[in-house]
């Protein structure tokens, strides 16, 4: 499925993202092995036993990924110039090995580029929800996006 361009985006539009995913241990060393975050919450059971959560918790960077890229095929697949930036970020509760997440996305506002005719800018708000419909994450992503070809 390729993604929309910037006029099929409409503010209020809304994603019930199909993509689900479990997130995996290995995942989560891989993650904070490959970004060099060292932090022993995340990588070390025996130090993360001894925390309020009893095991290690799933690098929030990661679950950022995550939540975003499962909005891909949706939205923004073939379609997007570039992310602009993200704000508001915010991880209400903690992801852990096991967790099965799911987004739905939310058109938050959408205008024309001022610097490029051929795109314009949406504003997204993702949210990610546990497999008990607990919101782990959530933030508001602005896309340069392509308009359609004349």
């Amino acid at each position: 499925m390729a993604g929309l361009y910037f006029e099929q985006f409409t503010p209020g539009q809304e994603f019930a993202h199909d993509w689900t995913r479990t997130v995996t241990e290995m995942d989560n060393v891989l993650f904070s092995s490959l970004t060099m975050n060292v932090q022993p919450l995340h990588i070390d059971a025996h130090f993360a036993a001894r925390t309020e959560f009893k095991r290690p918790l799933v690098n929030s960077l990661f679950t950022l990924g995550l939540m975003i890229g499962m909005t891909v095929n949706d939205t923004t697949l073939r379609t997007t110039v570039a992310n602009l930036g993200m704000a508001e970020v915010a991880f209400p509760k903690p992801v852990f090995a096991g967790d099965t997440l799911r987004v739905r996305t939310r058109v938050l506002s959408v205008r024309d580029s001022r610097s490029r005719p051929d795109a314009g800018i949406v504003e997204f708000e993702h949210l990610a929800l546990n497999q008990d419909g607990d919101v782990v994450a959530r933030c508001k992503r602005s896309a340069l996006m392509h308009k359609a070809p004349a």
